[in-house]
């Protein structure tokens, strides 16, 4: 086992003690982040060996990601202060403020983790699931409090990826989301709370694009490839600055809902023109050419989102130039 260090202090918090329960490529990314943070982190699986064997892989990782630039200088050396392999469950968690549980996406596997976590865990100590699907009210059952339990959700790979979906179920207290939220902020990550729907909302939006993307393919309309390259060049050029709301009120949400009725004529289901949508338009409220859409941009403020936009396509093209393409083939 590799002992803890002594507490560290994250930028602007006290010190925190933090356990991941499920030590491999997703739990790991996480405990990275977090150590990084400036937070003590735990990791633990099944066996102590396993644990041991991904905190030597964290460390191997991260002297890489420091040579290819990837990780600051010196990452390595917060890591070895801050990440420590606990020989158990109960080990890592009995002095844990926060614990995150990342084990296979199998309830009955995140249910006896839960449970063994709520067990071991102080009364007071939040805990997280990584969950990408689950109802966080149905994964709720074994813990203890469950006030305190909530979906806490990175995404792959976490250490690069800047959002975390916070997933509060009915029953979470307003502090436990507030005190998740300042933890994952403290360690660079952006949140976004929502509702504890299957799937929440992350997802949601990632499959229906796949689903469309793979009946375009299924039915000979375009080739895997051919589709990838219009994600990638037209609107997915977007996404990077721009979410669906906001690329929505400088398109015109007249001119979607025109889009909408064309779409109707061969897919009358499922593209059926959204209430908020038709709403808007015959509130008069059409995005940024009037001031006024999902995001309400002032007028006064179009010439200086243009002049943003304009300036972040271009160096996203100039990104892409110098990294070259992926090694797709």
């Amino acid at each position: 086992m590799t002992e803890p260090a002594t507490n560290t202090t994250p930028p602007g918090g006290t010190a925190r003690n933090i356990a991941i329960v499920g030590s491999g490529y997703m739990g790991g990314g996480i405990a990275q982040v977090l150590a990084l943070g400036g937070a003590r982190v735990a990791l633990s699986d099944v066996t102590a060996e396993v644990a041991r064997d991904n905190y030597d892989r964290l460390l191997r990782e991260s002297d890489q990601f420091v040579a290819d630039g990837l990780f600051p200088a010196g990452a390595t050396e917060t890591l070895k202060q801050n990440l420590w392999a606990a020989k158990d469950i109960e080990e890592a968690v009995a002095d844990a403020d926060f614990i995150e549980e990342a084990v296979p996406e199998v309830i009955t596997i995140k249910h006896q983790t839960l449970a063994r976590i709520s067990g071991a865990a102080r009364p007071d100590a939040i805990i997280g699931s990584n969950t990408s699907t689950i109802s966080i009210a149905e994964l709720s059952g074994p813990v203890a409090q469950p006030e305190r339990f909530l979906g806490v959700h990175f995404s792959n790979p976490s250490p690069f990826i800047p959002g975390v979906e916070i997933i509060p179920h009915a029953g979470t207290s307003a502090a436990t989301v507030a005190a998740v939220r300042e933890l994952v902020h403290a360690a660079g990550k952006q949140t976004a709370v929502v509702k504890d729907v299957t799937g929440f909302v992350l997802n949601r939006l990632q499959y229906a694009l796949f689903h469309e993307a793979a009946q375009l393919v299924e039915q000979g309309i375009a080739t895997a490839d051919d589709v990838d390259t219009l994600v990638r060049t037209t609107f997915g050029f977007r996404l990077p600055f721009f979410g669906p709301f906001a690329i929505a009120d400088m398109a015109g949400l007249d001119v979607y809902s025109f889009c909408y009725q064309s779409l109707q004529q061969d897919f009358p289901d499922r593209f059926a023109t959204p209430k908020i949508l038709s709403d808007l338009v015959d509130a008069g409220k059409l995005g940024t050419k009037t001031g006024a859409g999902f995001l309400n941009v002032p007028a006064e403020r179009i010439p200086e989102l243009i002049a943003y936009r304009n300036k972040a396509y271009v160096a996203m093209q100039k990104l892409l130039e110098d990294l070259g393409p992926a090694p797709l083939d």
